[in-house]
């Protein structure tokens, strides 16, 4: 037994952990639980030269603090410091607080460390296209490393929302339009993140609960409007998959509201569907600013403390990122009588349990001198170009344009994110948010006292641009000629006529063209950025246009978190590579595919539109849906999409057939086996995504007509055969019936085997046979896949 459990019995480690939050719990003062429930921005306790302000930890930590926010993503510290402060926040709070209770630290981590010198990686739209979980566990394996090494405790990621409006900025931090797809991807994000014992491993945090994706007008933080058969089917189905499946130890809510209740303070889904239904036993903490929004912005509570009160009614624990309800307002209300301290020592007693379940009493210090052996490593980068490659989706390639000779004799690399390094970054990359909290305080919506120090961003000058990483892999003899011709958003032409001359000397014009991510005004996607139209931003078609007139041959490569209308593009240009924002090794990353040295196997993970006003369009509708009775498409514009679901050609070919599915019948708590040949049928080898989709016909509801149900990537030589075996449980095809019961009932399931959603090359029909299942607990989510 420790010296100190005498004293402080809860530091005994091999008590249960419930009994020494108990006892923990029993010895806290009010303003000492009240301080576990909050969270400080690490400026909040920093002096102007960004060390540790004694007299600011003495007035912002003199009962304990909960969480210590934004460590990395806060600052500008390289990770030893961040290791060496993170070490003298636990000391300060360990030895100068009468409890000695220690800090959680989160950051965010949605496409790599929110840090300086931390890999980063393509951001997740991209990372769904490669069809790879494995790849997601892998990232976020590194990730863990990361943040472990310098003493951050919970990562905010991963976005689970089901994104099917692109209009709505945020769409490029999701993995698409699909719950399985983002159920398989979100599962495989937290377990790489969590690990498999959180005493060495970090708290995932799904955010948004739930339905953030898909506001009115695609604008961030308006009101969703989802029925509730479609929230449980649709929107709740990879937050349950994360929870159950994964073990997800943290929780965020959306800002939205849903029929009149903000998720901030929604009671059905914090508590009854989380933790009553589904057994979630972490932590809940709001989103930024999340519960002074009841006041402020959905105008439901009248101060305060009410806005406490109803959150944690709902089964909210803790406030970020700052100290500002879930504080004096709490102690006043609890003191009047206006708010039972119970739901106060009931946040706690979660918060405390986490911080066990952590092992931050045991092991509250990191060691500084071993940071840098897991920081940037050359197989990091090699894990980040890897990803990059297989993230990339060739939507066009006419008449084998692609790919490029490395010794052509000239090359002309044209477009605003040709020579940018920045716009190769997602929006939750450090680089972007070293902007965003600059910009916030110029706009004077922050205090932040952080330095405009973007030039000291290691890993924005460690990378390279797709113009230098063009010129390092063509031949010598190579002339290669750039031209900006314009910027992302600025509506100027001037640079149009440089760049159409460039474009005329060359026998390639290569055209990066797309968006600028981030929380700014000057960025075209990302938190904050929404559109209305979904053409390329600014003049950049135009400038597509003009080089395309020139008779040279182009190749348009799309850097942008948003997916695109681009039908003028689609139906002139010969070559489109979307590149997606593919992270620091990107660069490199697309001149690999571009020139052959890597075969393009990624697969949209979201539906390509011709016009936003198809929006929102996604390929698992209801029969009645994308069309209109009696013609079927728009007067103005078809119904169908630019390009579908699942889409993505290779430099190969490939050939599916030979379906198998067995049996012809089967029990509704059985399984199916379903087995597919795919072929190489082209010259180079390549991958192939087989994917599985069904239809339930005869059910009690309507279904859509097209579910995904598993995927399988596979790569093969030329000529080469493999069979890809999937095992579909039957429960998988669960449903909402008219009683809102989760069943599986008797009727006709046709299995569709295909390389998208419209590319369906062969079906088979089976009867789901017997009694009807009812499912009210946990159940086979997920089919398997396995290449023979």
């Amino acid at each position: 037994m420790p010296a100190q459990a005498t004293s402080k019995p809860w530091l005994d480690s091999a008590l249960p952990a419930a009994q020494r939050v108990e006892q923990l719990l029993a010895q806290m003062t009010l303003p000492e639980k009240v301080a576990q429930l909050g969270s400080l921005w690490i400026y909040e306790i920093q002096a102007e030269d960004q060390s540790l302000s004694r007299q600011k930890l003495d007035a912002r930590l003199a009962h304990g603090i909960g969480q210590i926010t934004r460590l990395a993503g806060g600052s500008v510290l390289a990770p030893r410091e961040l290791a060496e402060i993170a070490n003298q926040i636990q000391h300060y709070a360990i030895e100068q607080t009468r409890l000695g209770i220690p800090a959680m630290v989160h950051d965010e981590c949605c496409s790599g460390m929110l840090a300086r010198n931390a890999t980063i990686f393509p951001q997740i739209i991209g990372l769904a296209g490669t069809w790879m979980p494995e790849l997601a566990q892998a990232m976020t394996e590194v990730i863990r490393t990361q943040m472990r090494a310098v003493g951050i405790h919970q990562g905010l990621a991963p976005v689970l929302d089901i994104a099917r409006d692109p209009r709505w900025g945020r769409i490029e931090e999701t993995f698409g339009e699909d719950p399985y797809l983002t159920s398989c991807m979100g599962v495989a994000y937290v377990r790489g993140l969590q690990g498999d014992d959180l005493r060495h491993g970090i708290v995932a945090t799904g955010k948004h609960f739930v339905g953030y994706s898909a506001p009115e007008g695609g604008l961030n933080w308006a009101p969703a409007h989802i029925m509730p058969r479609e929230l449980r089917e649709v929107y709740l189905r990879p937050f349950e998959a994360a929870v159950r499946k994964a073990g997800l130890a943290s929780m965020m809510n959306a800002y939205q509201e849903l029929d009149g209740v903000p998720c901030a303070c929604s009671k059905e889904l914090l508590t009854d569907i989380l933790r009553g239904q589904w057994g979630f036993d972490g932590i809940v903490v709001s989103d930024y600013m999340a519960i002074n929004q009841l006041a402020d912005y959905h105008r439901l509570a009248r101060d305060q403390a009410e806005a406490a009160l109803l959150t944690l009614e709902a089964g909210m624990d803790v406030e970020l990122p700052n100290i500002s309800c879930y504080g004096q307002p709490i102690i006043d209300a609890v003191e009047a009588g206006k708010l039972p301290v119970d739901l106060v020592d009931q946040a706690v007693r979660r918060v405390l349990a986490m911080k066990f379940r952590l092992g931050l009493f045991e092991n509250p210090y990191v060691a500084p001198d071993k940071v840098l052996e897991v920081f940037d490593t050359p197989a990091q980068r090699s894990l980040a170009r890897t990803i990059a490659q297989k993230s990339m989706v060739l939507l066009k390639n006419e008449d084998g344009l692609l790919p490029l000779p490395k010794g052509l004799k000239s090359i002309a690399v044209i477009g605003p994110n040709a020579a940018s390094k920045r716009n190769l970054l997602g929006d939750y990359a450090y680089p972007a948010h070293i902007e965003t909290l600059v910009t916030f305080k110029e706009l004077g919506f922050s205090e932040h006292a952080l330095p405009d120090a973007i030039h000291m961003v290691d890993n924005y000058a460690a990378m390279h641009s797709v113009l230098e990483a063009v010129q390092a892999i063509v031949s010598p003899q190579t002339e290669v000629l750039y031209a900006q011709g314009c910027d992302v958003l600025d509506p100027s032409t001037a640079g149009f006529a440089v760049a159409v001359e460039a474009a005329r000397q060359a026998d390639i014009a290569l055209v990066v063209v797309g968006d600028k991510s981030g929380l700014i005004p000057d960025c075209s996607t990302g938190e904050f950025r929404d559109r209305a139209t979904l053409g390329l931003p600014g003049v950049q078609q135009a400038l597509v246009e003009a080089i395309q007139a020139t008779g040279t041959p182009v190749v348009v490569v799309l850097v942008n978190g948003r997916p695109f209308a681009l039908p003028w593009i689609a139906e002139h240009v010969p070559a489109i590579l979307e590149a997606w924002l593919p992270g620091e090794e990107g660069a490199e990353a697309i001149a690999d595919v571009l020139f052959g040295d890597a075969n393009p196997g990624g697969k949209l993970p979201v539906t390509l539109l011709r016009s936003v006003g198809q929006a929102p369009l996604y390929y698992g509708h209801r029969p009645s849906g994308a069309r209109s009775f009696l013609y079927g498409p728009y007067v103005d514009e078809s119904n169908g999409p630019l390009f579908p679901f699942g889409f993505g050609l290779s430099y190969t070919t490939f050939a599916l057939g030979n379906l198998r599915v067995t049996p012809a019948e089967v029990d509704s708590s059985g399984a199916l086996s379903v087995r597919i040949d795919v072929t190489n049928t082209g010259a180079v080898a390549g991958d192939e995504v087989v994917q599985i989709y069904t239809r339930t016909d005869g059910a009690g509801v309507t279904r859509p007509v097209q579910e995904l149900r598993a995927f399988c990537r596979v790569t093969l030589d030329p000529g080469a055969t493999k069979t890809v075996a999937f095992s579909l449980p039957v429960a998988q095809m669960n449903y909402y019936n008219l009683e809102m019961q989760r069943v599986v009932e008797p009727a006709t399931l046709t299995i569709m085997a295909g390389t998208s959603a419209h590319d369906i090359a062969q079906t088979a029909t089976v009867q789901i046979t017997g009694a009807v299942l009812q499912l009210d607990g946990d159940y086979e989510m997920f089919g398997t896949a396995v290449v023979e």
